[in-house]
């Protein structure tokens, strides 16, 4: 059957998992949906509706269905985030009632809504699990989503850099054929490509970022110029030489600095 142009992809999504049993990785159901509907589904759309409806996944408020405070029981709420690249049908009764509302930053956060269910855990150690690799993505995923919102003013630019607004989603963990980007912005017209590692970022980055950027210019950006910037908490001179022969990539480090306040207790 092949009537994609008539079927959201999100309801591919659900119907393919709902045919799938168990714990479900991307790939295969990506693969699932190809064999109900052709293989002419672009693979970013499946990417994007996947995690969208995933209750738990905290990047899900970057699409514009999700862009408000709301409890997670309309029919777009329907996976479960096991992991990093897996999910399984969705049972409030097991999982737990979730919702997107705002942080006291004013911020739009995924969290737990009630204390029901097998999983009391946060939706940070939710999405960690036990690998200590994954831990590490949700980690950056905080730092990724604090930089979105506070994007740079590069040294010869009048005003920060703005983040991307498509027309279903803003430009955080923007998802492209070739792999997401971590945060797509604009200046002036042009495009950057942010790409952010946690610790030093090693000099494979650099063909990392490439790869982004020739999407963005393809598919994006037509006569506008398109710049990476790979931003690392430690800059190494790997790195540093390779970058020396690419003019339209810049090297940004940053600082973490970490604030303690008590909390007031009851009673």
């Amino acid at each position: 059957m092949n009537n994609g142009s008539k079927t959201p992809v999100w309801q591919m999504v659900k119907e393919a998992v709902q045919q799938m049993s168990g714990e479900c990785t991307y790939p295969a159901i990506k693969a699932k949906i190809r064999s109900m509907y052709g293989g002419d589904v672009n693979d970013s759309s499946m990417t994007c509706s996947i995690i969208s409806g995933a209750v738990n996944h905290p990047s899900r408020i970057h699409y514009n269905e999700n862009k408000k405070s709301r409890i997670s029981d309309t029919p777009y709420d329907y996976l479960f985030n096991t992991g990093r690249g897996k999910v399984v049908w969705y049972e409030p009764e097991k999982h737990g009632v979730w919702e997107i509302t705002k942080a006291t930053d004013g911020n739009l956060v995924v969290r737990r809504a009630d204390g029901v269910g097998e999983n009391s855990l946060s939706v940070v150690e939710t999405i960690e699990g036990p690998d200590d690799a994954y831990g590490m993505f949700a980690l950056e995923a905080h730092l990724r989503d604090y930089l979105a919102r506070n994007l740079p003013k590069l040294p010869d630019h009048t005003a920060p850099l703005t983040l991307y607004r498509a027309d279903d989603r803003d430009g955080v963990e923007f998802q492209t054929d070739v792999g997401p980007i971590d945060i797509l912005a604009t200046n002036n017209g042009d495009f950057y490509v942010l790409e952010l590692k946690l610790g030093r970022g090693p000099d494979a980055t650099l063909g990392q970022i490439l790869r982004y950027m020739g999407w963005v210019k393809e598919h994006l950006a037509s006569e506008k110029k398109v710049y990476g910037i790979i931003v690392a908490s430690d800059i190494g001179q790997k790195l540093r030489y390779a970058a020396t022969q690419v003019p339209n990539v810049r090297l940004m480090e940053y600082d973490l600095k970490v604030d303690l306040r008590p909390v007031a207790l009851h009673g």
